[in-house]
């Protein structure tokens, strides 16, 4: 049998904003873990439309294609081209649960929820030609999930091939956040074994890994038992966790013994009226500045979240958000616009007070003001957010953020990261376009080498 998994690019591919680098950093871990479930009769072709061209000149018989919100307009062309073409399509990721009756349109079968435990018995079925239209994933664990078929990953075009996930889901429950949705039915929450998650490790060459789990320290237990295993494996990774779970024990400690280099972290907003409004009670009455200077007093560089446009937001948080990164020494910046994706309780609550604006998912890329706003106009929150990442990213904020740590070497890895991420654009499209970009790895990895006092 003849497959064919496609991960579509997003629209930020056609979109000014585009950034090669950004988007080459981690392969499609999701679509290869899928694959597992082939036999190793079957013939798979998977490809990523951010590091390749399509080829669209072929005639699988199944066609596996994962759904993002900012992807769903291409994913659907590609699901009705293939369609035509005879192919049998199959639908599913976080767009399709949150709207199944739109993808269901352009799809033979669509895939509601995580599909550890839905997949296979979708394979099972169409080998035997019974198929259903339908799949919904309600037993949630990971105990005898395979390995991620990490041989159809061409890891020359991306940057981190190493990314991995242990663990599915959060604890947490923010109003603006896709989980809830996307794992309803069942566990919302849950963690490989320790020993299979060291196992995948320990298969991994080089020493530089990147979790993406949505937080890594959710569970305590797990976590702790997974970097004691890690200690003496002499690695280097980056993950996300939250401001509480840094503030918790002594967890982010053993984090950094077991090579933890650098954390997204989610802080999204500097209100308690705004964290209370989105739900986001773990940080509610944190202190972030604690929490930056235990990360720092470890070696962890920080790549912080926040979020523009909340209705208690007014024309000052973006300078004041900026600065405060700055004077803080946040290593790297990510900002986001407010934005109410369908399946989120605050998708709902804004579509019921009649606050969304459009349902143009192209618009949805956290750039757009897609809702009406309470104290600010949609300009006046695009126009900050553009104004944020500029002035964030300025050289001389850049010494200046660098050059606020108290030990040297910390001071240049900072400047090193931050500018080499965002300063060195014409570089990095040379690397991709040469196709060297894991040839910068190293590079990575003696960056986030650990710093002595």
């Amino acid at each position: 049998m003849k497959v064919k998994m496609i991960l579509p690019a997003l629209t930020e591919a056609e979109s000014p904003f585009w950034r090669p680098v950004k988007y080459s950093l981690f392969p499609p871990l999701g679509l290869a873990t899928l694959a597992a479930y082939f036999s190793e009769n079957d013939e798979i072709d998977l490809q990523d439309q951010h590091v390749e061209k399509l080829n669209l000149n072929d005639n699988p018989d199944l066609v596996v294609i994962q759904v993002y919100i900012t992807n769903a307009f291409r994913a659907y062309k590609l699901a009705d081209y293939y369609r035509k073409k005879g192919s049998y399509v199959v639908l599913g990721g976080l767009h399709v649960t949150s709207l199944p009756e739109e993808a269901m349109e352009h799809a033979d079968t669509i895939m509601i929820g995580p599909g550890e435990d839905i997949f296979p018995k979708f394979v099972e079925d169409f080998k035997n030609k019974k198929p259903q239209r339908m799949y919904v994933s309600l037993n949630r664990t990971l105990v005898g999930v395979p390995s991620p078929r990490r041989d159809l990953i061409k890891r020359e075009k991306y940057l981190v091939p190493n990314s991995i996930v242990v663990t599915r889901g959060c604890p947490h429950h923010c109003d603006f956040c896709y989980k809830d949705g996307f794992y309803q039915n069942g566990k919302s929450f849950y963690t490989q074994l320790v020993d299979d998650a060291l196992k995948e490790i320990d298969k991994l060459p080089g020493r530089h890994l990147y979790f993406l789990d949505d937080h890594l320290l959710g569970n305590p237990k797990f976590a702790r038992e997974l970097f004691e295993g890690m200690k003496g494996m002499n690695r280097l990774f980056q993950g996300a966790a939250t401001v509480d779970s840094i503030l918790t024990g002594d967890l982010i400690e053993k984090a950094a013994k077991a090579g933890l280099r650098s954390l997204f972290v989610g802080f999204e907003t500097f209100s308690p009226e705004n964290l209370k409004l989105s739900n986001k009670n773990q940080n509610l009455k944190r202190n972030y500045e604690e929490a930056v200077k235990r990360l720092h007093s470890l070696g962890i560089m920080i790549n912080g979240s926040f979020v523009f446009g909340l209705d208690n937001d007014n024309t000052d948080v973006f300078k004041r958000t900026v600065d405060w990164g700055v004077k803080n020494s946040i290593t790297t910046s990510t900002y986001h616009i407010l934005t109410p994706y369908p399946g989120t309780r605050l998708f709902r609550k804004m579509e019921n007070d009649g606050r969304i604006l459009t349902r143009n998912w192209d618009l949805y890329d956290t750039r757009h003001v897609v809702y009406k706003s309470k104290n600010m106009t949609a300009k006046e929150i695009e126009d900050g957010y553009n104004w944020a990442y500029k002035e964030f990213y300025k050289w001389s904020n850049i010494f200046k953020a660098s050059g606020n740590h108290d030990i040297n070497k910390n001071k240049l890895k900072h400047f090193f990261y931050t500018a080499g991420w965002k300063k060195f654009e014409p570089f990095w499209n040379f690397v991709i376009k040469t196709k060297h970009l894991n040839n910068m790895t190293p590079v990575l990895e003696s960056i986030l080498n650990n710093v002595r006092r």
